[in-house]
């Protein structure tokens, strides 16, 4: 392992002070407290599978079990513990389970009994550290303990993580290893460990982690780190930033999805201490490019973990594409751009990817998560890795589910923002001297129809503002009955009044079925829900060439009277099938589809399902 015998200073880094008076920049949104949430609806249906089946059926000492023996030189064993604790915590924050609790406190207890006099936490032996996963299995360690002192303020969890960050101190840094040398992927694997470092920052106020977090940040501008500020202020797509890899898992690989996205949610705590601007602007440029570059119709992206250009290929098979922690990550990102920006595009964006890739990478019962989502194929048992009865993402897909509960209803200045529409109650906090009791009644997005009924204690003025998608062309909106106009798709709508107790508003949406086109394919998405032509509808060759009988990019949607095992949305749409002599003269045929979260999702092997539709080729028809 090389040493660092000098602080690296590049251009770039004028761009970068790190000397810089701090000017602390504030989150624009924030939570409100989840056990004063209620949601109810499939969206609850599904969380709540998730807490029984994933978070609270999980073997907690199995996933202590590795920290017992020092003896890995090379697998991830120690993410698995983190990524569970980060669910459980959120999943705890929402449902006050007591059972849960017990859980996790038993698990801290037993996970921070491993660790070793010099603070570490993991297990890899000494002459292993600082290599592969060691340094991101320590990040994940972290998190879970600061996540856990959160909500307990158990001062056994922070000394345990400062314990860990300080061993890493004493090993990394000016004139010791350098932290980009160590581990995959230009050293985005190790480096991501920035965010629980300024976790602990925010929490400890030792400005030894905050130069930690600068001395990071300036080595990713070094000739051989990932370069994540210079690139996307540049404008390089992330799937371009290094050359195709020799070896894909490896330093040399620098499009990596998961990680780098990580490494951004790091720098995104920093730039909350330090408001340099220009570290805020990387984040959103990247998060603007992998939205034009990667993410597909279900919210998702990625093929073998990377980025690949795959917004554009994602009417082809392709292996090992939509990997769950991406997603996850991908939510994440946009989940803490929303609470800092209060720009409603990140909210869109998380709806998209819970009803669509989230909801398609879990069994129908809740009791499995699988790596990766396919746009079309069948689903089945996921991997197990590192010789465990686990994976990365079953791991980490509940902190997916738990986000929606965080981000359904938020407060702003003197604002409530509704982000969900599905059944629900909330209790919000009004300046401290009022309370309001938010009930919305709704089916969506089985149909737009949204009626919300505000409480208050006392009359109070505030603003409502009511996230607008920007699929939702035609909308209306009435309050107390009297209509109201200026919606525009795609913002928040912004309503200031005097509120009473029984004011109720009624917002509709437009649920109308939305023809996508793109390489001689076609696919159908209704509200935020992208449709799959599924086998167990027995209605035909689920692959054979379609045409969607549409007019102006819509197509009639009725609902369908076949609803096979595990499906939640089912409708037909006219198509005409195949390629045969009379195919362009035969009426349309009525054919099943389903919402793509449920194809599939028994995992039975004998299914089929596609969300791109072929478009057989008319010659007599102009490019």
């Amino acid at each position: 392992m090389k040493k660092e015998r000098y602080f690296i200073l590049l251009p770039m880094l004028l761009l970068i002070p790190l000397l810089s008076v701090a000017q602390p920049v504030w989150d624009l949104l924030s939570t409100i407290p989840q056990h004063n949430l209620k949601i109810s609806g499939y969206v609850g249906e599904r969380t709540d599978l998730i807490l029984e089946k994933r978070v609270k059926a999980q073997d907690w000492d199995y996933l202590v079990e590795p920290f017992r023996y020092q003896n890995e030189t090379h697998l991830w064993q120690m993410e698995f513990w983190g990524k569970w604790m980060l669910g459980a915590v959120a999943a705890w924050e929402y449902y006050h389970d007591d059972e849960l609790m017990g859980h996790m406190s038993k698990s801290v207890a037993a996970l921070t009994a491993t660790q070793l006099p010099n603070g570490y936490i993991g297990n890899y032996p000494p002459e292993h550290q600082l290599t592969n996963w060691d340094i991101w299995g320590r990040k994940y360690v972290m998190l879970g303990l600061l996540r856990f002192h959160d909500v307990t303020k158990d001062n056994k969890a922070l000394k345990a993580a400062r314990g860990e960050a300080d061993y890493l101190l004493s090993q990394t840094g000016p004139g010791k290893v350098n932290i980009i040398e160590t581990g995959n992927y230009h050293g985005m694997a190790s480096s991501s460990v920035l965010e629980p470092i300024m976790m602990l920052y925010n929490k400890t106020k030792d400005e030894r982690y905050l130069d930690f977090a600068k001395y990071i940040v300036a080595q990713w501008e070094a000739p051989e780190g990932p370069q994540l500020i210079s690139k996307a202020l540049a404008g390089v797509h992330v799937a371009d930033r290094f050359p195709h890899p020799g070896r894909w898992f490896s330093p040399e690989n620098g499009q990596k999805a998961y990680e780098m996205m990580s490494c951004y949610n790091g720098l995104l705590e920093l730039y909350k201490v330090t408001g340099e601007k220009n570290y805020l602007k990387a984040i959103e440029m990247t998060v603007q490019d992998i939205m034009a570059e990667e993410i597909n119709i279900a919210g998702s992206g990625s093929a073998f973990e990377c980025w690949y250009h795959g917004k554009s290929k994602q009417t082809m098979p392709t292996y090992h594409t939509m990997e769950t922690c991406v997603l996850t990550t991908w939510m994440k990102l946009n989940y803490d751009l929303l609470c800092l920006t209060g720009n409603p595009v990140y909210a869109n964006n998380i709806e998209i990817s819970w009803y669509n890739a989230l909801l398609a990478s879990t069994k129908f019962d809740g009791s499995e998560i699988q790596m990766y989502s396919p746009l079309l194929g069948h689903r089945g048992n996921t991997a197990r890795q590192c010789g465990m009865d686990i994976n990365c993402c079953s791991a980490n897909g509940p902190r997916g589910y738990m986000m929606i509960p965080r981000y359904a209803v938020m407060k702003g200045l003197d604002a409530i923002f509704v982000n969900l529409y599905a059944p629900l109650t909330a209790i919000v906090s009004l300046n401290g001297k009022n309370t309001l009791k938010l009930i919305q009644e709704t089916q969506y997005p089985k149909d737009g129809a949204i009626r919300i009924t505000m409480m208050p204690d006392k009359p109070t003025t505030f603003t409502l503002a009511l996230r607008i998608p920007e699929w939702s062309i035609e909308n209306h909106l009435k309050i107390n009955g009297e209509p109201l106009s200026g919606i525009q798709p795609g913002t928040y709508k912004k309503i200031t009044r005097t509120w009473k107790k029984g004011d109720f508003i009624e917002l509709q949406l437009d649920m109308r079925g939305r023809v996508l086109t793109q390489n001689m394919h076609s696919a159908i998405m209704r509200g935020p829900v992208a449709l799959a032509r599924y086998s167990e509808f027995n209605d035909g060759f689920v692959d054979e060439a379609a045409v969607i009988m549409s007019r102006d990019g819509y197509v009639k949607l009725n609902p369908s009277e076949t609803k096979p095992q595990g499906v939640w949305l089912s409708f037909t749409a006219p198509l005409k099938l195949g390629t045969g002599i009379s195919a362009t003269d035969d009426p349309p045929k009525q054919i099943g589809f389903c919402d793509f979260g449920s194809a599939g999702n028994t995992w039975r092997q004998d299914t089929h399902y596609r969300v791109w539709l072929p478009k057989p080729l008319d010659v007599r028809k102009k490019d």
